[in-house]
C-alpha cells in the first residue's frame, strides 16, 4: 500500500519561492508540507556568491542561503519530504497529487513553487565554467564584471535585455546569434544598435567557453560561423547563455493554464490561479524578474492567499 500524506498545504519546490511559503504558512498554524522536488533548494543551489539578496553585508553562498531557508522553515513548523511530484489530479478538493515512488499526497491548498532552469548550450566548457565566468542570470552576476569585457549569446529578448543590462557594468559587449537576424522585439533591438558599448555577432555558434588560470576561470569563447564554418576567437572575462529559461511546469498541462513558454497564469496582483485553491509563486509564473528576492515575495503571497481561501472556505462550509 502506497503511503498517504495529508496537509492542508502542500508546497511544490523547495526554493526560495517554496520555502518562504511554507514559512509564512507554518506560522499561521497551517503545518505545510513541501515536497523539495529534484533540485532541493532550486536555482541558488548552483549559484556561488549572492550579493544582491536583502539582509546580508557580505557576500553570501547560494546553497549556504537556501539552508538557512529551510532550517527557518522547519524551525516554525514546516515538514520537508524528499520526493519529486509526478501526477496531479485538481479536478476536485482535496487534491491528490503523485510522487515518483507512488507516495500520495492529499492537499486542501496547494502552492506550487517548482521553479524554472535556464536554457544551456549543452557544452562541457559551459558547465564546467559555470560560476567560473559563465552564468544565465546578468541581473544577478552581472556586478562582478564591472569594466570587464562580456559576451551574451542568444538572439531574443532575453539576450537583449542582458546585453543591455550588462552595458551598465561593462564597456564592451558582443552579442553572439546564431542566425543572420535577431528575433528579439524591434524596440528591443533598435536600442542595441544604438548603444555603441555593443557589438554584434551574427552567423556564430559557440563552440566552446575557454578556461585558464589556476584557479580556472573564463578568458573568451571559440566561435564556429554557421555559414562558412570558419573558427574564430573572441576574448572575454564573463559569457552569459540567454537563449530563454524553461518552467518546471509539465506535469500542470491540461490542468491549469499557461502561455506558451509553459509559465503558468495568475490573476494580476494575487498568485491566485484558475483552480480555487491552488496558487502559483516564483519562476513558474514569472518570467519578467526571476529574482530569488522577487520569488520570496510571492511564496509570501501564495500563503497568505492560501490561508484567506482556507478560512473562507471554512466559513462558508460551517454556514
Amino acid at each position: 500500500m502506497p503511503v498517504t500524506h495529508s496537509t492542508r498545504m502542500l508546497v511544490l519546490g523547495s526554493g526560495p519561492a517554496g520555502l518562504s511559503a511554507a514559512i509564512y504558512a507554518a506560522r499561521a498554524g497551517l503545518s505545510p508540507l513541501v515536497v523539495q522536488g529534484i533540485q532541493p533548494g532550486g536555482q541558488l543551489t548552483i549559484t556561488t556568491d549572492v550579493e544582491n539578496y536583502p539582509g546580508f553585508a557580505d557576500v553570501v553562498q547560494g546553497p549556504w542561503l537556501m539552508e538557512q531557508m529551510q532550517k527557518q522553515a522547519e524551525h516554525v513548523g514546516a515538514s520537508m519530504m524528499w520526493d519529486t511530484v509526478v501526477d496531479v489530479d485538481l479536478s476536485e478538493r482535496p487534491f491528490k497529487l503523485t510522487g515518483d515512488g507512488g507516495t500520495i499526497y492529499v492537499c486542501d491548498t496547494l502552492v506550487i513553487a517548482t521553479g524554472a532552469q535556464a536554457r544551456w548550450l549543452g557544452l562541457d566548457s559551459e558547465t564546467r565554467l559555470q560560476g567560473k565566468g559563465v552564468s544565465a542570470c546578468a541581473t544577478c552576476d552581472g556586478f562582478f564584471y564591472r569594466g570587464k569585457k562580456v559576451v551574451v549569446i542568444g538572439g531574443g529578448n532575453t539576450a537583449a535585455e542582458e546585453a543591455l543590462y550588462m552595458t551598465n557594468h561593462s564597456p564592451d559587449v558582443t552579442l553572439i546569434h546564431r542566425g543572420d537576424h535577431l528575433r528579439a522585439e524591434k524596440i528591443l533591438q533598435d536600442r542595441l544598435l544604438a548603444n555603441p558599448k555593443i557589438s554584434i555577432l551574427f552567423n556564430k555558434r559557440v563552440e566552446q567557453f575557454v578556461g585558464a588560470g589556476d584557479p580556472e576561470g573564463m578568458v573568451g569563447v571559440d566561435l564556429i560561423d554557421t555559414v562558412t564554418g570558419d573558427k574564430s576567437h573572441v576574448a572575454a572575462d564573463g559569457g552569459f547563455v540567454a537563449i530563454g529559461h524553461s518552467p518546471a511546469t509539465d506535469i500542470f498541462k491540461g490542468h491549469l493554464p499557461m502561455d506558451d513558454g509553459g509559465y503558468l497564469f495568475v490573476e494580476v496582483g494575487s498568485t491566485r490561479t484558475s483552480v480555487p485553491g491552488v496558487f502559483a509563486a516564483g519562476d513558474v509564473a514569472d518570467k519578467v524578474y526571476r529574482q530569488a528576492v522577487t520569488a520570496a515575495g510571492m511564496g509570501c503571497m501564495a500563503a497568505l492567499d492560501a490561508e484567506k481561501f482556507l478560512g473562507v472556505a471554512e466559513f462558508g462550509a460551517g454556514n
